[in-house]
């Protein structure tokens, strides 16, 4: 009876997520739309020349302007996992042949492992949503029933070759977000399936979140996709 209920309580959770599937880079919701995630880096502001700022007010300006299609940009506040950091500072201090510098090493280690301890530090991340919203016929929508039900392997391979156009379309408008972010000095990626799980899981489950490795957007590329 309990493990009956447990299915039952994760089939009703299910019905709350609008996520269908995520597959090569693209999450497919469950009313037919897709969406591809570009994860953004982020810029001080504040620390630029007013010079700079004008140019990247007037870049990103540039940016929303050349939009013919809708976006959303994201901001989203993360627990930081010290762990690997910790870990790394362990091993430097194992190998540091040097007395004084291995004790400068173990103390800042223990500092940032009690700094982490009482207190939540925080990092942002930055993302620009991109959206795909096929345009459905009703027509066309009966005349896809009835072929599903005289050639239902016909009807799965159009629907496969449809969904694949659709994906081609979506990547085209990330190209196109793409070039229009380029101008205004940030780095940027789009996010892969198993970065997009990840990150869907963790916004549905805050509670049990506990940030693993994150891409460093610095050192990524946005890949061309024809």
């Amino acid at each position: 009876m309990e493990s009956l209920g447990r299915a039952q309580s994760s089939a009703n959770t299910l019905n709350y997520v609008d996520i269908q599937s995520v597959e090569d880079g693209v999450v497919i919701l469950k009313n037919g739309t897709l969406r591809a995630v570009i994860l953004v880096s982020s810029i001080n502001f504040d620390l630029k020349s007013s010079v700079e700022q004008e140019a990247i007010i007037g870049s990103y300006q540039n940016f929303l302007n050349s939009l013919d299609f809708p976006v959303q940009i994201v901001v989203s506040s993360r627990k930081l996992n010290m762990s690997s950091y910790l870990s790394l500072l362990s091993s430097a201090e194992k190998a540091q042949r040097n007395e004084l510098l291995r004790i400068q090493t173990t103390e800042y280690r223990s500092f940032v492992k009690n700094l982490a301890d009482v207190t939540n530090i925080m990092s942002k991340f930055f993302y620009v949503v991109v959206p795909f919203a096929p345009v459905e016929n009703a027509n066309v929508g009966v005349l896809s029933k009835i072929s599903s039900l005289v050639n239902p392997q016909g009807a799965l391979k159009a629907r496969g070759e449809l969904l694949e156009t659709y994906k081609s379309q979506l990547w085209q408008r990330v190209d196109h977000v793409a070039a229009a972010l380029e101008g205004t000095g940030l780095n940027f990626t789009a996010l892969t399936t198993d970065e997009l799980i990840e990150l869907y899981y963790n916004a549905y489950n805050p509670s049990v979140y506990s940030q693993s490795g994150v891409k460093d957007v610095s050192q990524s590329e946005l890949a061309t996709r024809s």
